[in-house]
C-alpha cells in the first residue's frame, strides 16, 4: 500500500531533567514518517521555511520518504519550545513560533491523490477535511487531534469524524472530548459520534483501541530511561499505520498486531532526543522488543 501523511514539520528545542537540544528535527509528519518508513514507502505534505536545514531534507530522502509534498516558503520554519520535569507526561510549552506553518493550506499534487491510507496529523480539522476532499477515497482514513481542537474547534472535529476509520488521541484528550472519565466510556462515546474506531494512547500505560463493542488493550514495552517524550505519539501512529499498509489487511488480528508495532516504535523514540534513537536501530531490533513484549504478556 501507499501512505499519505499531512502535518508539520519543525525545528524543537527541548528541556528535560537528562539535557538540553536546540531547534532539532520535529514536527507530527517527521515523527510519523521516520517510523512509518521502516515497513512501507510514506510520502509527506508538509511546509518548511526557507531556513530548513538541507540535511534534514537529505535524511527523509535517505529513509525512502516521499519529500515532493514539502513545500518550502519564504519564511521561518515553525519552532516550538518545551520542557519536561520529571513527569514525562507533562510537556510546558515554553514558546510557540508557527511561522510559515500559520498559513499551511496543503494543496496535494496530482502525483499523490491516490494513497492507499490517509494519515491526518494534528493539524486543524477543517484543513483535515480540505485534504480528505483533494484526494480518491483511501482504503484507510486515520487521523489525530489535541486539546487545542477539541477546546477551540470542537463541531468541526465531531463533523469531520464522521467521515474517519481510526481516530488517535491521548487519554486526556479522550476524557476532554467525551466528558467521561472512565477510558472504556469515553471510546464508547466517541466512536458514537462518528468514526469506526478509536485509539487512546496513554503513554507507559500503553493503548486502548477500541471497535464496534470489542476492546484490545495493549502494554507499552517497559523502558528503564526516558529521555525525551516528544513525538512518542506520532511515532505510535507512524508504527501502527506503516504497519498496516505492509501486512495490506486490515482485520481485527493485523489492527492488534499494528497497535503493538506502534508501542514499540515509541518506545525508542523516548530514548533519546528527536528521532536520534529511531535513524540507530534496524527492524530487527524492533523484532526484538515485538517478541520480548509477547512473551512479558503470554500467560
Amino acid at each position: 500500500m501507499s501512505i499519505l501523511v499531512v502535518g508539520s514539520v519543525a525545528l524543537d528545542s527541548i528541556e528535560t531533567p537528562f539535557g538540553k537540544r536546540k531547534e532539532i528535527l520535529g514536527g507530527s509528519a517527521t515523527f510519523f514518517s521516520i517510523s512509518a518508513s521502516f515497513f512501507d514507502k510514506v510520502n509527506m505534505i508538509a511546509a518548511v521555511g526557507e531556513d530548513f536545514p538541507k540535511k534534514y531534507l537529505q535524511l527523509l530522502k535517505k529513509r525512502g520518504i516521499g519529500t515532493n509534498g514539502i513545500a518550502v516558503n519564504k519564511g521561518k520554519t515553525f519552532r516550538w519550545e518545551g520542557r519536561y520535569e520529571y513527569d514525562m507526561n507533562v510537556a510546558h510549552t515554553l514558546a510557540t513560533h508557527l511561522n510559515v506553518f500559520q498559513n499551511f493550506a496543503p494543496e496535494i499534487p496530482k502525483s499523490l491523490k491516490n494513497p492507499s491510507i490517509l494519515f491526518l496529523a494534528n493539524i486543524d480539522p477543517d484543513l483535515q477535511d480540505s485534504v480528505l476532499r483533494q484526494v480518491n477515497r483511501p482504503k484507510l482514513i486515520a487521523c489525530d487531534s489535541m486539546n487545542h481542537w477539541i477546546a477551540n474547534k470542537r463541531r468541526s472535529l465531531e463533523k469531520f469524524l464522521h467521515k474517519v476509520d481510526i481516530f488517535l488521541l491521548n487519554d486526556a484528550e479522550a476524557r476532554q472530548l467525551s466528558g467521561e472519565a472512565n477510558l472504556i466510556k469515553a471510546a464508547k462515546a466517541i466512536v458514537s459520534r462518528g468514526p469506526k474506531a478509536v485509539v487512546i494512547k496513554k503513554g507507559e500505560h500503553g493503548a486502548l483501541y477500541y471497535f464496534r463493542g470489542s476492546h484490545f488493550l495493549a502494554p507499552a514495552y517497559p523502558l528503564d530511561n526516558v529521555y525525551d517524550p516528544t513525538g512518542a505519539g506520532d511515532t505510535f501512529a507512524g508504527g501502527m499505520i506503516g504497519y498496516l499498509s505492509k501486512a495490506g489487511k486490515l482485520d481485527n488480528v493485523s489492527i492488534r498486531k499494528s497497535i503493538v508495532y506502534g508501542s514499540i516504535l515509541a518506545s525508542f523514540v523516548v530514548e533519546d532526543f528527536s528521532m536520534n534513537k529511531l535513524l540507530k536501530i534496524s527492524m530487527d531490533d524492533v523484532g526484538k522488543r515485538y517478541n520480548e513484549l509477547k512473551e512479558m504478556t503470554k500467560f
